[in-house]
């Protein structure tokens, strides 16, 4: 019998949130585990689990923070976006108040500005971000 592979689904949050200051950015995360460096928090679906419910999830395995989802904003589904496996990612944009601490994958968290991601991000983060600026920026 012949065996099939399939595609792995995720999702990634963009998770909007002010800083102390007032002012409006983004959570990344440095990631624990390989591939290495600073990314969308986010992570693989479990069986029985919906994408919402991921997300929300993941959200606060990496964050520590509930979140509030706003919209499904895309699905990303490129062979290479992922270096260990095809996955097909669903990203959900999300609200959220407090200050958010590292945990689970995160080795270190962040906030920031669409002008301070100035450095690669893993996966296809990259491009998931700069189609939400742009997106964001129509409005």
């Amino acid at each position: 019998m012949k065996k099939y592979k399939h595609p792995i689904p995720t999702v990634d949050i963009i998770i909007e949130i002010k800083r102390e200051n007032g002012q409006e950015g983004i959570i990344l995360i440095k990631r624990r585990n390989p591939p290495y460096g600073w990314a969308l928090p986010g992570g693989f679906v479990d069986c029985g689990e919906s994408l919402e419910e991921a997300a929300v999830r993941e959200a606060k395995e990496e964050t520590s923070l509930d979140i509030s989802l706003k919209s499904q904003f895309h699905t990303y589904s490129d062979p290479k976006r992922d270096p260990r496996r095809h996955t097909i990612s669903t990203v959900y944009v999300a609200a959220a108040r407090g200050s958010p601490k590292a945990q689970d994958d995160a080795k270190e968290i962040g906030i920031f500005t669409k002008e301070e991601i100035n450095f690669p991000l893993a996966f296809d983060h990259q491009k998931i971000l700069a189609d939400y600026f742009k997106q964001k920026n129509n409005y």
